[in-house]
């Protein structure tokens, strides 16, 4: 049990705190004054080491850390800060990560292909075959009408196979990188 002076303690070894070496300088602080709490264990202790932040060093780029030191473990990274708000860097990192993305991408770059491709042949049709896609398909109907139609079916038939494909196979995945990060959903 260390010393306690109204807000921290005074143990007698100060180098296994996480995030100690963050700070620029150190300042003995004396613990033996009246208003301390000893500790039979550390009777004698008069001193311990504080972390101080430098002269105009900023409060805000050490917002993740709960005061001076940590008892945290410091080989565990956290994806979350103490506000609650995501690490994305950290996030970006990890495996579970790059298999969304990567899974998300092999959807999305045909998918838009496939789309475009089928827009701009529409396009293409309409500006320069004039005689093809004047076609009488049926009675007034003509194949341009119908190459017109095809664009809103083929984007049905592609928001259709993304929302199957998101839930298949991206969202067990996004799933997982929220249990391993500890970002809520």
């Amino acid at each position: 049990m260390g010393r306690r002076i109204q807000s921290g303690f005074c143990p007698p070894d100060a180098s296994h705190w996480s995030g100690f070496a963050r700070f620029r300088e150190i300042r003995h602080v004396d613990c033996t004054r009246e208003s301390a709490t000893v500790g039979a264990a550390h009777e004698g202790q008069g001193y311990m080491t504080k972390a101080m932040r430098a002269p105009g060093e900023a409060q805000h780029e050490y917002r993740e850390m709960r005061g001076f030191a940590s008892f945290d473990d410091p080989d565990t990274l956290s994806y979350v800060d103490s506000d609650g708000t995501p690490n994305y860097e950290l996030i970006r990192q990890t495996d579970e990560f790059r298999t969304l993305r990567r899974r998300l991408t092999t959807f999305i770059f045909p998918m838009t292909a496939l789309f475009l491709s089928s827009y701009l042949t529409f396009v293409l049709l309409s500006a320069y075959a004039k005689d093809f896609v004047s076609t009488k398909v049926i009675g007034v109907i003509n194949l341009g009408i119908l190459l017109g139609l095809g664009q809103f079916v083929t984007s049905i038939i592609i928001t259709l196979g993304y929302a199957r494909y998101a839930k298949r196979r991206l969202d067990p995945q996004r799933k997982l990188l929220a249990e391993k990060t500890g970002v809520e959903e």
